[in-house]
C-alpha cells in the first residue's frame, strides 16, 4: 500500500509540473471601491477588454517579443478589472499552449497608481492608442463603455451620476521564450493564444475554480485508498495460502520419511 500511495503520489506531481508550464498567475486582495468618474474623464476611453466576477474569462491573442533592454519582461497588454468585492481575494491566470513558449508576467495596479506613475501610465497610454486604432466595431463591444462626462465648465456637475466600484488594472507582458532555427520565427514573435481567467477565493484561502478539481482529487485518493487496502488483502491471502500449501506439504513429505 505505501508503494502504490508513493506512486500516486509521483504521478500526481508531474502533473502539477505540467500544469504549472503553461500557467502564470498573480493573487491579490481588491481595493476599497472608489468613486466614478474619477479626475481623469479619459478612464472610460481606454478601450480596455474588462474581466470581472460576471465575466471572468477572456479569450485573446496577445503580442509578444524577446527582452531586450528597452522591454526587458516583453510587450505590454492591459486589461480592467471591474465589480471586484473589496477585500477579496482573488488570482488572475494566464493559460497558453505548450507550442508558444512564452515568459508571462502579471501585475495589478490601482487606478491611483497608475495615473500618478509615469511609469505605467506611459505603457498604459501607448496600448490604449495601439488598440483603440486596431479596434473595430465588434470588440467595441467588449470595451470599457464611454460614460456620459459629468464635467462642465464649472467643474463636476451636481447631477452627474457618480457610482463606486472596486477596480484595478492589469497589466500583462509577454515575452517569447524559445529559440528557434527559423529565422523569421527570430525576427517576428507571432501573437500568443491565451485565456485569461479571473478566479475569486473562497474564503479567501482557495480558488472558486479549483473546487471541482480538488472533489476529484479526494474521490480519487479515497477509492486508490479502498483499492491499495483491497490489493494488499488479496496479495496477502495468495502469500498465506501459498504458505499453507507449502507447509502441508512439508507435513506430508516428514510422514512418508517416517
Amino acid at each position: 500500500m505505501y508503494h502504490i500511495t508513493t506512486i500516486l503520489g509521483i504521478i500526481f506531481l508531474s502533473l502539477t509540473n505540467i500544469v504549472h508550464a503553461n500557467v502564470e498567475k498573480t493573487i491579490f486582495l481588491a481595493p476599497p471601491a472608489a468613486t466614478l468618474p474619477s479626475e481623469e474623464p479619459g478612464l472610460d476611453d481606454l478601450g480596455l477588454e474588462r474581466l470581472s466576477p460576471e465575466n471572468h474569462v477572456v479569450r485573446t491573442r496577445l503580442n509578444a517579443s524577446f527582452p531586450s533592454t528597452e522591454t526587458p519582461e516583453g510587450v505590454d497588454s492591459w486589461f480592467f478589472l471591474e465589480n471586484l468585492k473589496p477585500g477579496q481575494r482573488y488570482e488572475v491566470r494566464v493559460c497558453w499552449l505548450a507550442t508558444q513558449p512564452t515568459s508571462f508576467t502579471l501585475t495589478t495596479h490601482s487606478l491611483t497608481a497608475t495615473i500618478e506613475d509615469k511609469s505605467l501610465f506611459s505603457p498604459l497610454s501607448i496600448f490604449s492608442t495601439s488598440r483603440l486604432t486596431a479596434l473595430d466595431a465588434d470588440l467595441q463591444a467588449n470595451a470599457i463603455p464611454r460614460r456620459a462626462s459629468g464635467y462642465t465648465s464649472g467643474g463636476l456637475s451636481p447631477d452627474a451620476a457618480l457610482s463606486t466600484d472596486s477596480v484595478l488594472f492589469l497589466r500583462v507582458q509577454a515575452a517569447a521564450d524559445y529559440f528557434s532555427h527559423n529565422a523569421s520565427l527570430m525576427k517576428n514573435v507571432p501573437p500568443v493564444s491565451v485565456d485569461l481567467i479571473l478566479d475569486p477565493f473562497l474564503w479567501n484561502v482557495f480558488p472558486r475554480s479549483l473546487v471541482p478539481t480538488a472533489i476529484w482529487i479526494v474521490i480519487v485518493a479515497v477509492v486508490a485508498g479502498f483499492v491499495a487496502k483491497w490489493v494488499g488483502g488479496e496479495i496477502g491471502r495468495i502469500i498465506e495460502g501459498a504458505r499453507a500449501e507449502r507447509e502441508k506439504g512439508e507435513e506430508v513429505e516428514d510422514k512418508k520419511d517416517q
